[in-house]
């Protein structure tokens, strides 16, 4: 655990990684946010469940945002 502590600080120590985790985190966030929201008002348990568990950087959420939500 301490261990994983001090990657995590060297990483963002690092202004340019640091830089980018913090995006890559904010990227995923909005996506995940965005597709959390269109599975549950579409009554769509499994995404919902499935885009909740997992952290796919946003692929997952943009898949079904893209495909697989209900069209009204």
């Amino acid at each position: 655990m301490n261990e994983s502590i001090q990657q995590l600080q060297a990483i963002l120590a690092d202004p340019i990684k640091g830089k980018l985790l913090i995006l890559l985190l904010i990227w995923s966030f909005i996506w995940k946010g965005i597709a959390l929201w269109k599975s549950g008002r579409n009554n769509q348990m499994p995404w919902f469940i499935v885009i909740l568990l997992l952290n796919t950087v946003g692929i997952l959420e943009i898949v079904y945002i893209g495909f697989f939500q209900k069209k009204k």
